[in-house]
């Protein structure tokens, strides 16, 4: 028994080499230098205690930052689950087409980030974006999505629902297929309607499906920054800019690591909460075979 454990660990031991190497320590170095003075010049860093995290509670960009993550993603986690369970029921089985749909639905998670964000600049576009070129056959105009306070978030929103519905979508595929046809044409017997199948017998069975892609879909719309980078860069007036942006802002651009630190201590504790949060909430309504 103690040779199994020990090869056990010994198989294990890259993973959490791995793990340790980019994780862990970075992690205890970001929360011990967020304790820390930004260096500068030749006067070095030193310890400052709370006084970083005293200055983000009183930052009203870090505030307005924290306001627009969550309204991103009450937009982006459900409305992106969502589209990729319907878009997965859609393509279930081997109807004539459905080759096609899934590559359809699928094509926007390969293509690279920079890529997507340009193919939405143009589509934003004022004046000569193909959202105004439509608008225009019916002697409408577009406004300036990307450059209105008003507005720019919720464009952002859009590109980022539509390159994730996608990926989402192939999880729930798979898990669509793991149900067992039995189940299904017992209640068609039954006299089940497709809705009371759908509620009784498919949404229950892709429960870990579901509690693995909402905690995958928080995590990506807290720390969305490719989008945001090509696209606004957080603007007009910090209308699109978020917390994981703001931390990019902070740490390579005005090259205060220490207070970058702090944001990403925040960051990670919000993540950890949340995580915890969503498999304490949904574990007693996932069904493991």
């Amino acid at each position: 028994m103690r040779r199994e454990t020990i090869h056990a660990w010994l198989m294990l031991l890259p993973a959490l080499v791995v793990l340790a190497a980019f994780m862990h320590i970075p992690a205890i170095e970001t929360i011990i230098a967020s304790f820390w003075s930004t260096a500068r010049g030749m006067r070095p860093s030193h310890f400052v205690g709370l006084k970083n995290y005293e200055r983000m509670i009183a930052d009203p960009t870090f505030w307005q930052a924290m306001s627009n993550n969550l309204i991103y993603a009450i937009i982006t986690v459900p409305l992106s689950m969502g589209l990729a369970l319907v878009m997965a029921l859609l393509v279930q089985g081997k109807r004539g087409g459905t080759a096609f749909m899934r590559m359809a639905f699928f094509t926007p998670t390969v293509l690279p980030l920079i890529a997507v964000a340009n193919i939405w600049i143009f589509f934003y576009t004022p004046g000569f974006g193909l959202i105004d070129q439509v608008m225009n056959l019916f002697g409408l105009h577009a406004p300036n999505f990307l450059g209105t306070g008003a507005t720019a978030l919720y464009a952002v929103a859009a590109v980022a629902v539509w390159k994730e519905a996608g990926f989402f979508m192939i999880f729930y595929l798979a898990a669509l297929q793991t149900i067992p046809t039995s189940l299904i044409e017992a209640a068609q017997l039954e006299g089940a309607t497709r809705w009371q199948i759908f509620r009784r017998i498919t949404l229950p069975l892709i429960m870990p499906t579901t509690l693995f892609i909402s905690v995958n879909s928080v995590i990506d719309a807290v720390r969305l920054v490719d989008h945001i980078f090509q696209m606004t860069q957080g603007g007009p007036n910090n209308a699109t800019s978020i917390l994981f942006y703001y931390i990019y802002q902070v740490g390579f651009q005005f090259w205060d690591t220490a207070y970058a630190a702090t944001l990403t201590v925040v960051m990670i504790v919000i993540l950890s909460v949340l995580a915890i949060g969503q498999v304490l909430l949904l574990d007693r309504k996932v069904h493991y075979k």
